[in-house]
This record gives structure tokens, sequence and C-alpha cells, in this order.
């Protein structure tokens, strides 16, 4: 590519960047010209404890290389604060990548309250509180760009997260409706499901798998859709080792019942092959098109 993209004049706001991709993250945002405000509260893997320390060292590196960067370390659940130290030291907040996690994995049967409600605070608040601090200034400004972080576990399961699938998959949800609603005031809203070596993941795969799966590889996607030149929103993306593809949902096309004579379950197991048949298929991209077939079946144009 000819032009960089650059990120002069532009806050960037990144929550758990302390270590693994946010640390990734606000050290490429800071070489490319933004200032960056590196959040990170500094507990550990399971939610407890605090230390400035992880921030700070990166705060440290930011500004050894000529870049300007702020240390945040308070929680995501406050995240009035953490853009409150965005607009008093930089006045203006242009970027945010909400990537603050935690784990506390169990299976279902022996998941407790504590596990489940720790892993919603960090993750699902905590995005929200985050980006609801910051959407106002977004919209003021005529611009912003969003970068939530979901995972394969959201999208596909997996043993012992039920806590964290839950969450992760909330996430897409959040990030369709804040990319509907910002998409005429300039603010743009994406979702990325990495596969990244971290904290997080070396209590989940080998380590010869975590070392392969480098922050470095998310870093380049999470930059260009933050980046003005990009254009896509609503998007979601799963990415890892240098391989990188869009996530779209796929529909079968589905069978009509005859709502005026009537259908039952037993009808319903009839059909079921045909129901479940993807032979052929659509690929809703709103809420509109969701319902259109629907409606179409009813007689009502929509």
């Amino acid at each position: 590519m000819d032009t960089q993209q650059r990120f002069d004049d532009k806050v960037v706001v990144i929550t758990g960047a302390g270590s693994g991709l946010g640390r990734s993250y606000a050290l490429e945002f800071a070489r490319r010209g933004a200032k960056v405000v590196v959040n990170d509260l500094g507990g550990d893997v399971t939610g407890g404890g605090k230390s400035s320390a992880a921030a700070d060292a990166v705060v440290q590196k930011i500004k050894a290389s000529g870049g300007e960067a702020l240390a945040s370390y308070d929680s995501v659940e406050d995240g009035d604060a953490i853009i409150q130290a965005a607009l008093d030291h930089y006045g203006r907040v242009d970027v945010l990548v909400n990537n603050a996690g935690i784990l506390r994995d169990s299976s279902f049967k022996n998941m407790s309250d504590k596990d489940w409600d720790l892993v919603y605070r960090v993750h699902l608040l905590g995005s929200y509180k985050v980006t609801k601090a910051a959407w106002p200034h977004m919209l003021e400004q005529g611009y912003g760009r969003i970068v939530n972080t979901a995972s394969g576990a959201g999208l596909y399961g997996s043993f012992g997260q039920a806590n964290y699938s839950a969450v992760k998959m909330a996430l897409v949800g959040l990030t369709n409706t804040l990319a509907v609603e910002g998409a005429a005031k300039g603010i743009q809203a994406n979702v990325i499901a990495p596969a990244a070596g971290s904290r997080l993941t070396e209590t989940v795969f080998p380590t010869e798998v975590v070392s392969a799966l480098k922050p470095e590889f998310i870093t380049p996607l999470v930059v260009n859709l933050c980046s003005e030149s990009c254009k896509e929103s609503g998007g979601l993306f799963e990415l890892g080792a240098g391989w990188m593809a869009k996530v779209r949902w796929q529909r079968s096309m589905g069978v009509n019942f005859d709502v005026k004579a009537g259908f039952s379950a037993e009808d319903v197991a009839e059909s079921w092959g045909e129901i479940c048949n993807f032979s052929e298929f659509d690929n809703p991209t709103n809420i509109s098109e969701s319902l259109t077939p629907l409606l179409k079946n009813v007689g009502i144009s929509f």
C-alpha cells in the first residue's frame, strides 16, 4: 500500500492494553502517530488483584520511541473515568478498542454465580460502559471507530465456557446495533473473533499453539478497521496466525407453511430435512432482510 494508515491527531483508547493483544495494538497505533490511552487494571487472568505496572510499562515503551501515551488503571466497569482521562489530557476520543478480558472457566454444572457475573462485568458490561461514555463525544464530532472483541467460543460454543461464550456472542449483537445507529454520524463499529496467544489462551491451548498465535498477527486488521480510510462497519471477522476472514450469517431457504389451513408439529417434522437443507441459502444482512420471507408468507410487503 502506497499510503500509510496514519493516526496523527487521533486519540485511541484501548482497554486491557497492558499485555497481549492490547499491548500490541497500543504500540502500533502509537507508532502510527496516535495519542494512546493505555488502560489496564493490572489484575490476574481470573479478575483478581490490581497493579499499575502493566499499563506503565507500555506507556514507557511508547514514550521511549517518541510517541504520546497515557496510563489508565480504572476498571472497564468505570468506563466514564477511562474516557474522561482521554478528554482531560487530549480533548477527544476517536478510536475505542474494547479488548479487556478475563476467564473463569468451569463446566456449566459447576459454574458459580460469581464465575458468571465477573466474566459478564468485564467483557459485556465493561465494553458497554466504556462505549457508552465515548459515544456522545463521537456523535458530537461526527466521527468514531469502535472495535469490540468476540471469540470463536461465542460463535461456536466451547466446553467449560458458558459465561465467556454468552458475553462474547452478546458483543456481536451490540456491535451490529452500534453500526446501525452510528451510520449517519460517521461512527463505524466492527467486531473481531481473534485467536491469539495471551494470558487467557494459555489456559486453553497447548504451549506451541499459544506461541504460534502471535498477537502481532491480529493487529493489522484492527488498525485497518480503525483507519479513516476504511469504510467497513457492522463486520464480524475471525482471524489468527496470519489468516483473516469475514463471517456472515447463512440461512436455508426454509419452508412456507399454510397459515390459513394451519400446520402442526408433525408437519414440521415431516419437512425437517427441507427446513435444514442448505443446498440453497440466503445471507440476510439486516433485520429487514431477515423478516422479508416471513412476512411474504402472510402476504405483507416489508
